[in-house]
């Protein structure tokens, strides 16, 4: 009887093992065949281009490219940085981030976490979530953004994310919060008490 007891453990152990064996194999071919479908990059240097005409400087210390039949993306994971030219090739806005995710088909790159852009005319935004569609030169958000504009003597948030041109003109914030303040002349010519806010604008339905 008991003898009888250890074939069938031992048998219930070599069946356990083989289960575990064709676990690790089936394991091992999908993560063969996801490793197929990835390519990993350090040290990024890339300009980036829409029609022809160069609009971007990209590096990063790091690019994961998944590559397939469906989206195909790059991830930044490790920070990444972009310098924008104007028309004249010329730097006039910049932007880093602690994350990126470029999606190819569309164009577009996700900005997260600690997200910071600048201008040459002494405007800055921060925010923890942002989208830079290439096509468009445009900046968009539904997330909370702070604006410091005119080298910090106009400040403003908006609580429901903005609009922009890439160089963080033709700024529309949606929904100011009344912290917000400009700072301007009176006749004078001496600095005057900020007004108070104005009206948050119509809130317009944001591209996702």
């Amino acid at each position: 009887m008991k003898f009888s007891w250890l074939i069938y453990s031992c048998g219930c152990l070599w069946a356990l093992v083989l289960q575990g064996c064709e676990n690790d194999i089936n394991e091992v071919r999908e993560m063969a065949k996801l490793s197929a479908n990835l390519e990993v990059g350090t040290q990024i240097n890339s300009y980036l281009s829409v029609s022809g005409k160069t609009n971007a400087h990209l590096t990063a210390p790091k690019i994961i490219r998944y590559q397939g039949t469906g989206v195909r993306k790059s991830e930044f994971p490790n920070t990444l940085h972009v310098d924008f030219f104007n028309d004249s090739m010329k730097i006039d806005s910049r932007i880093d981030a602690q994350f990126g995710s470029y999606m190819e088909n569309d164009k577009k790159v996700l900005l997260k976490n600690h997200v910071v852009a600048s201008n040459t005319f002494g405007d800055t935004l921060f925010t923890d979530e942002l989208w830079w569609d290439q096509i468009a030169e445009k900046f968009y958000t539904d997330k909370k953004v702070i604006i410091s504009k005119n080298y910090r003597r106009d400040y403003f948030v908006g609580n429901k994310g903005m609009t922009c041109d890439q160089n963080l003109t033709n700024l529309h914030l949606f929904e100011i919060e009344s912290s917000s303040y400009t700072t301007y002349q009176d006749s004078s010519g001496q600095n005057a008490p900020p007004p108070p806010p104005p009206p948050a604008p119509v809130i317009k339905p944001v591209r996702k």
